[in-house]
């Protein structure tokens, strides 16, 4: 491999992903959807693009000029409809396959899994109906490069930490409910991890390996962090244990425990 990444995608994960990966050798390409960012991304050495999804056609074609691209596009369901989405992804698609990329990371997410009552270990268990699968499916099924996909679980680490999430609330139903949660620090070295072994065309989903009670996990993370206790109703409803045996498996990669003092 030549080493020449293009991350889709510098927010949250992708900025400090690309930073990581600039340490490991990589000539690395950047996007970010906002101009002011284009100087910070180059003070980091990573090659700065403006790249917008909704108008994915007109993005300038050097940026798709690399080995691996890895899309980090959530689909931010909040402010747009999932068919919006969608579109987008087919667009984008069509554009990567016109480019010399070979090789598609896609991130993704567990929540394309339904609440099924069980630990999921099988990546086939997701919702067809669920616009993230569908989006992840148009690249994994066009013949013109390999895809990888990886599903993460909720995502915490610096800016995102655990008592944040429903601070003060009250009656937060499904209190015994199991978390599936992830830290930052391992979801840049999943990504590496695949890139160190080559492991394209494959789909992993990574959560941490304890799943404590929703309601013991946030509600010592609002104690540790002195603001207001959630409250929750102490019941077990709709539930779902992420199993991410196959990223050991597969890549050699042991996920680190939550805990509710991380930051």
């Amino acid at each position: 491999m030549d080493k020449s990444i293009s991350v889709l995608g510098c927010g949250w994960l992708g900025f400090p992903l690309a930073i990581k990966l600039l340490e490991d050798g990589w000539q690395v390409k950047g996007s970010t959807t906002t101009e002011t960012k284009l100087p910070v991304l180059a003070e980091q050495g990573i090659e700065p693009y403006l790249v917008h999804l909704a108008n994915i056609t007109a993005a300038d074609k050097n940026f798709f000029e690399s080995e691996v691209l890895l899309i980090n596009i959530p689909p931010g369901l909040r402010k747009q409809r999932g068919t919006d989405y969608l579109a987008q992804m087919k667009q984008l698609r069509q554009v990567v396959a016109l480019s010399p990329v070979k090789y598609v990371v896609f991130i993704s997410s567990t929540s394309v899994y339904p609440e099924l009552n069980k630990v999921i270990s099988d990546v086939n268990e997701a919702d067809p109906d669920n616009v993230l699968y569908q989006s992840e499916q148009l690249f994994a099924e066009c013949p013109q490069f390999k895809t990888t996909i990886i599903r993460f679980a909720g995502l915490i680490g610096p800016g995102r930490p655990p008592a944040r999430f429903f601070v003060g609330r009250q009656n937060i139903p499904n209190g015994q409910a199991p978390v599936n949660l992830i830290h930052l620090d391992d979801c840049i070295g999943i990504v590496e991890a695949v890139l160190k072994h080559e492991k394209f065309d494959g789909v992993y989903h990574a959560a941490a390996p304890n799943h404590p009670a929703k309601q013991d996990f946030y509600t010592e993370a609002a104690k540790h962090a002195g603001l207001p206790l959630p409250g929750f109703v102490d019941e077990l409803r709709e539930w779902k244990v992420i199993d991410s045996g196959k990223i050991i498996e597969g890549l050699g990669y042991n996920i680190s425990p939550v805990s509710p003092l991380q930051k």
